[in-house]
């Protein structure tokens, strides 16, 4: 329920009365936004992770009943800002939203666009992804501790996959600015040419995730030294988290729904309100299960001071590698 909604509301006996009248388990006609179907951007490819996890989400909209629902549209290209673009300029009527991640971050620092999560209005964070420290199933080390020894011993030697300046490099920048190992890079397009690889052994570092790596890391095909999360995964419950390793790192992809600056806040609170109820289905959740990712709902301002957070995490070392300098 917005805040907005209560604004609404007179005083005395009528605040009782229209509190019991209007209270709902879904957001009321009063903050949708004028069209009866947002479209929501997801700025990659159809069938990708980002696109299918929206897809689940556009699914459980589509059959609950909310007075404006939505339809996902992919706007490919340019590593994802070719979409970001074009949500950047929408009209802020409600009726445009924009699947968003870290990669505006990393996209920003890099000099690819010059607009991030601030040229936008925060509407929800929904899902959660964490890295895994992943390898080769042919790498030397048994444990994350032999790993990083052998790291430090040779420092630039140890061939890390990562496409450059995307979050899949920026795991591994963070892991070096907190432990003081050094790896080399060898650059590929995407997750599955860097699948590829490890499981080649033509390179033995790489992140994982549960939903790509699983049957792999169950089958040896690829080794995993730690996940990068607060809590161990239940698919996973063998995996010791980083922080366990004695690494204090968290770092997850994490979707979420944003939308063109100056959207009004009834609209925002709208969507919100949205997301929040479709996070609780439980189809959705088992769906969710079954990709091994996590729900993590949070609402329009607290979205807002993780993003601002996590941008500082990641200026600090595409500064300190030269990627970035602070205007």
């Amino acid at each position: 329920m917005t805040k907005g909604f209560f604004r609404g509301l007179t005083a005395g006996v009528a605040i009782v009365a229209a509190a019991v009248t209007m209270t709902v388990s879904t957001p009321s006609e009063a903050g949708a936004p004028s069209c009866k179907t947002a479209r929501l951007i997801v700025p990659w490819k159809a069938g990708g992770g980002t696109h299918v996890l929206f897809s689940i989400y556009e699914k459980t909209i589509q059959g609950m009943n909310f007075p404006s629902k939505l339809k996902v549209v992919t706007i490919p290209g340019q590593g994802g800002n070719k979409g970001a673009k074009e949500a950047a300029k929408a009209k802020p009527d409600g009726c445009t939203l924009f699947a968003i991640h870290q990669s505006a971050l990393t996209s920003y620092l890099n000099g690819r666009i010059d607009f991030h999560f601030p040229g936008f209005e925060t509407v929800s964070q929904l899902t959660s992804t964490p890295d895994i420290v992943g390898a080769s199933g042919q790498a030397p080390w048994n444990t994350y501790a032999e790993f990083e020894k052998a790291a430090k011993a040779k420092p630039g030697t140890i061939l890390v996959g990562a496409t450059f300046g995307s979050t899949s490099q920026f795991m591994w920048l963070i892991l070096e600015d907190l432990t003081g190992m050094k790896f080399k890079y060898v650059p590929f397009d995407g997750t599955r040419q860097r699948m590829t690889a490890l499981l080649s052994n033509a390179i033995t570092m790489g992140t994982l995730n549960v939903a790509s790596g699983r049957k792999y890391m169950e089958s040896g095909e690829l080794k995993a030294y730690g996940i990068a999360d607060a809590k161990r995964s239940k698919h996973l419950p063998n995996l010791p988290t980083m922080k366990e390793l004695g690494v204090d790192m968290e770092f997850a992809l994490k979707r979420g729904i944003v939308a063109p600056k100056g959207t009004p806040k009834e609209y925002i609170d709208y969507w919100s309100g949205v997301f929040k109820k479709a996070s609780e289905d439980k189809g959705l959740l088992k769906q969710m299960d079954a990709k091994g990712t996590d729900i993590n709902w949070v609402g329009p301002e607290g979205y807002r001071k993780w993003a601002e957070k996590t941008y500082k995490d990641y200026e600090k070392v595409a500064i300190k590698i030269g990627m970035y300098k602070k205007k």
